[in-house]
């Protein structure tokens, strides 16, 4: 399933609106110019299983690999995701 997901820079996350004004996100810090710290996901209970999260790291990794940032993997999930998905090994710090 595709989400729509936004980036809020102002909140430092990528956020999927979802029904009844609940969110899934991923938030992330910036600890050093050019380094994207992805600290956390959150799903909805109702949303889990449906790979809302695994759209919600995809999307700040390509953000990431679009703006030539290196990743630092906080977020256990996140940890998970990039040993499944060997393309993103390059943007690892």
């Amino acid at each position: 399933m595709k989400y729509e997901i936004i980036h809020e820079e102002k909140y430092q996350q990528f956020t999927a609106k979802l029904e009844d004004d609940e969110e899934g996100e991923i938030a992330y810090a910036k600890p050093e110019e050019g380094v994207l710290n992805l600290t956390h996901t959150f799903v909805p209970e109702a949303y889990r299983g449906k790979g809302l999260a695994q759209e919600l790291i995809a999307t700040a990794l390509e953000y990431a690999r679009e703006h030539n940032l290196k990743v630092i993997a906080s977020c256990e999930a996140v940890q998970k995701y990039l040993k499944q998905h060997p393309e993103y090994q390059d943007l690892i710090r």
